[in-house]
C-alpha cells in the first residue's frame, strides 16, 4: 500500500482523471482570441513546419508533456507512456515533482525515463518552498545527474499549499535562494506555477535571478486548491478552498504580462491548454513552447499509442489553424496581422 509522498501522488492522479478540479466560472482567457480566415492562403499544407528547438534541443513541434506525476505505481506506467510518445513526436518532456525520487529509491522508474525519451529535452521538477526545508543547489543537482536531465524547473504552489494537509508554508526569502541554485547549476533553471499563473512582474524578479526561462502555468484549467480540497480531511480548510475556486491568473493574460515585462524571455504558455488552436493563439501572442497536461492524462495510463494519437491531433490542429490563415512557420505565425484580440483587429489594408 502506497504511503506519505507516494499515496499522495497516486491520488492527485486519480482525482485528475475523475475529479471536479478545474476552477470554477474560470478560463483561460484564449476565447477572447480569434483568427481570421485567409479564403486564400497561397501556401501548401505539405509545406508548413512546427519546428523549433528548446533547451538547445530541436522539437518537431512546440510543446512540451508539462510536470504532471512521479512516485507512483500509476506514475510509472504514464511517465513511461508519456516518455516513448515525446520521443516519437519530438516533444519536450517534463516530470513531476523528484521530491519523493530523493527521499526514496520506491518507483525510482518513475523517474528514470530518459531511457525512453532519449533525445527529447528532459525537465525534472522540484517546489522552490522546500529551499526552506534544507533542499539546496546540491539536491537539484544530484537529481539532474540521477535523471539525466537537461534542466530543473521550480514549481511555485503557494495556494496549492496552503490548502493542503501538512503543506509546506514558509515561503519567505526564496528569490535569493532561486539565485543560488541558478548560480550554482550548470543546467538551465526554470520557474513555474501550478495553475494560478505566473504576471510579468514577478517573472522579471526571476529572471533577472537567474532563471532560463518562465512556465506561466496560468489559470483556465486544473485548479490545485480544487484538487487538495478533494484530498483534504480537514473540514475548515475544505470550507475555506470553496473560497478560492476561481482563483488565478488566466493564461492569456499571464502570456501577455511577462511579454510585456520580458520580451526575448523563453516563455512556456500552460494551462488549461487543451488544442492546437489554443496553442496557435498562444503564440501569437508570444508564446515559445505551449505544455500540456491533463489532456495528455487519460491516455498516458492507457498505452504510447493513446498518447501518440493526442499529440498527432494537437499537431494537426496548429497545422490546420496555420493553413486556415495562410502561414507555414511558427515565427510567420507569431508574426501574423490575421488575428482580433477581445474583438480589435489586428488586420492592416491591403494585408
Amino acid at each position: 500500500m502506497e504511503k506519505g509522498i507516494n499515496q499522495r501522488k497516486t491520488e492527485h492522479i486519480r482525482l485528475c482523471l475523475t475529479g471536479n478540479v478545474e476552477g470554477v466560472n474560470k478560463s483561460t482567457g484564449l476565447e477572447g482570441i480569434h483568427f481570421i480566415h485567409n479564403a486564400l492562403p497561397e501556401i501548401n499544407f505539405a509545406d508548413i513546419t512546427l519546428e523549433t528547438s528548446f533547451l538547445n534541443k530541436k522539437l518537431q513541434a512546440p510543446f512540451l508533456v508539462s510536470s504532471m506525476t512521479g512516485g507512483s505505481e500509476l506514475a510509472t506506467t504514464i511517465n513511461q507512456n508519456l516518455a516513448l510518445a515525446a520521443e516519437r513526436n519530438g516533444w519536450a518532456l517534463a516530470i513531476g515533482s523528484t521530491r519523493a525520487f530523493l527521499e526514496s529509491d520506491k518507483h525510482k522508474e518513475s523517474f528514470l525515463i530518459r531511457e525512453q525519451a532519449p533525445t527529447a529535452p528532459l525537465i525534472v521538477n522540484i517546489g522552490a518552498v522546500q529551499f526552506n526545508y534544507g533542499y539546496g543547489p546540491e539536491e537539484c543537482q544530484r537529481i539532474i545527474d540521477k535523471t539525466g536531465a537537461d534542466s530543473i524547473v521550480l514549481h511555485l504552489n503557494s495556494l496549492q499549499e496552503a490548502v493542503q494537509d501538512g503543506g509546506d508554508l514558509n515561503f519567505e526569502n526564496l528569490l535569493p535562494k532561486i539565485e543560488q541554485v541558478c548560480k550554482t547549476l550548470d543546467a538551465p533553471v526554470g520557474v513555474k506555477e501550478v495553475g494560478f499563473g505566473i504576471d510579468g512582474v514577478v517573472a522579471e524578479k526571476l529572471y533577472n535571478a537567474g532563471i532560463s526561462y518562465i512556465d506561466v502555468a496560468g489559470a483556465g484549467g486544473t485548479s490545485w486548491s480544487q484538487v487538495e480540497k478533494l484530498r483534504s480531511r480537514d473540514p475548515l480548510k475544505k470550507a475555506a478552498a470553496e473560497a478560492f475556486n476561481s482563483w488565478g491568473n488566466p493564461t492569456k493574460d499571464c502570456i501577455v504580462s511577462v511579454r510585456s515585462n520580458l520580451p526575448d524571455a523563453p516563455l512556456v504558455a500552460s494551462g488549461g491548454m487543451k488544442t492546437g488552436v489554443d496553442a496557435a493563439k498562444a503564440i501569437t501572442i508570444g508564446a515559445d513552447i505551449i505544455g500540456y497536461a491533463r489532456q495528455l492524462l487519460k491516455a498516458a495510463t492507457e498505452s504510447e499509442e493513446a498518447v501518440k494519437q493526442t499529440m498527432d491531433q494537437i499537431e494537426l490542429e496548429l497545422k490546420m489553424t496555420m493553413f486556415g490563415i495562410g502561414v507555414k512557420n511558427l515565427e510567420e505565425l507569431r508574426n501574423t496581422n490575421r488575428v482580433s484580440v477581445m474583438g480589435q483587429s489586428l488586420m492592416k489594408e491591403n494585408s
